[in-house]
């Protein structure tokens, strides 16, 4: 009887460390940020600020002489839409590949891996603001296993406070989004239908 107590206690003790730890730990989780080193193209996602200019700022800085923009049609800054903004910044038209149908990360990967074969390309910078960066990582990983396309993450400042997310609105709810989002992948939503199925869960708590 005493065993099974203390078997209790202890488990319940341990469930609520490592509670505790990812509580106060979830936001830094989703962070991922790779040294950047020479490749032969930059993937910029859309759907967020600063990626853009990440994106540019690592091509200045020389580590590729091509940039590919996915969903490139989406607006990303005052300029216009992600090539517009790609143009604006200096990078050159002839250096700037686009895709332009991706409504989600997922799709972001599976779209832009068949203009990666097709250019010979063997090695790229995936750029995403700083808080997608482990959803990123998921499920480009998964979808460029087996391609010989090796990846480097590098993530855009966006503001996400990973260390106190809960302090803020916007921490808040990015944190939500982003774990809402990575077990909607796991179970097989991508795109709209992810998108649909977040505003039902966000409603269920209001």
């Amino acid at each position: 009887m005493l065993r099974r107590y203390r078997f209790t206690m202890f488990f319940l003790y341990s469930l609520i460390f490592f509670s505790i730890i990812l509580f106060f730990g979830a936001g830094r989780l989703l962070l991922i940020h790779q040294a950047p080193r020479q490749a032969d193209i930059i993937i910029v996602l859309s759907g967020g600020a600063g990626r853009s200019e990440k994106g540019a700022e690592l091509y200045k800085e020389g580590y590729t002489q091509n940039i590919l923009l996915s969903n490139a049609k989406e607006s990303a800054s005052n300029s216009g839409d992600m090539l517009q903004t790609a143009l604006a910044l200096g990078i050159p038209k002839d250096a700037i590949l686009t895709e332009k149908a991706a409504l989600s990360t997922y799709q972001n990967a599976k779209l832009t891996l068949p203009i990666m074969k097709q250019h010979g390309f063997t090695s790229a910078i995936v750029v995403s603001s700083d808080f997608h960066m482990r959803r990123a990582k998921i499920l480009f990983d998964h979808v460029y296993k087996h391609s010989g396309i090796e990846l480097t993450y590098v993530g855009s400042d966006s503001g996400y406070n990973a260390k106190r997310w809960w302090s803020d609105r916007y921490s808040r709810e990015t944190t939500f989004n982003e774990y809402t989002k990575m077990i909607g992948n796991l179970f097989g939503y991508n795109g709209p239908e992810a998108k649909d199925a977040l505003q039902q869960i966000k409603r269920w708590f209001r």
